[in-house]
């Protein structure tokens, strides 16, 4: 009987972890944990406040905002790596979740790997620390709009202030200019049908965007100096 109970609960946990792994792309989450670092991934399409068709690959906001709050929480968690692999999404759920990472307590690093388009890039710059893959791309564009859209002067301010806010905070957490910055956007003959600039790279690197090339052990060795830089800090 006690043999059924133990391989019941087994069972139980595998259920967890798999639901877990669906619903928010880990295993594990940021509860009690004997690793003092977490890792949370951004992919496919962040999804906001209109629910996508059931074939994209999607992250969404409210399973990523409850993880963030638990980090912060969390004693035994003593940093952040933010894998990014997305081609944007909703604007204003991507910038949430981005300012919710720039306004953790705890080191944060992050890691493009394929790539981090459109919104993607404020999630990029929100950790304290940014990495891009040699060969991962990020796409610079204004904010677009699908659907209905209000042919009046208001809707032209609305869309200018979004825009505001996004350059705004990408200036502010990284080195890049910001008037090179709307130049990248507004660049025409790169993109097919559309305005922007697609970084590869080291060219993210060049204008300030992201911090440095480097992989995962790259940004699990910054994360650790940043953390203990921190307990230094805290002990003094």
């Amino acid at each position: 009987m006690e043999n059924k109970r133990i391989l019941a609960q087994g069972d139980g946990r595998k259920e967890n972890q798999v639901l877990n792994i669906k619903e928010l792309g880990s295993d594990t989450l940021p509860t009690n944990n004997n690793s003092r670092i977490h890792c949370l991934t951004i992919i496919g399409q962040i999804e906001g406040h209109i629910i996508l068709p059931p074939q994209n690959k999607t992250t969404k906001y409210e399973h990523v905002i409850p993880q963030l709050l638990a980090i912060e929480e969390n004693k035994t968690i003593e940093g952040l790596i933010l894998i990014l692999n997305t081609v944007g999404g909703d604007v204003e759920a991507g910038l949430a979740i981005a300012e919710l990472i720039s306004s953790l307590s705890k080191p944060t690093v992050s890691l493009v790997l394929g790539g981090g388009h459109s919104i993607g890039v404020p999630l990029a710059v929100s950790a304290d620390y940014s990495f891009i893959a040699e060969t991962a791309t990020m796409t610079i564009h204004p904010i677009r709009m699908t659907g209905l859209v209000i042919g009046v002067p208001q809707t032209y301010d609305y869309f200018n202030k979004m825009q505001d806010r996004v350059v705004q905070f990408i200036s502010n957490h990284s080195n890049i200019d910001r008037d090179y910055l709307m130049k990248l956007m507004m660049q025409t003959g790169e993109l097919a049908n559309d305005v922007g600039t697609v970084l590869v790279g080291q060219e993210a690197v060049n204008c300030g965007l992201i911090d440095e090339i480097g992989g995962l052990s790259s940004a699990i060795a910054k994360l650790n100096e940043l953390i203990s830089r921190k307990k230094l800090q805290c002990n003094n």
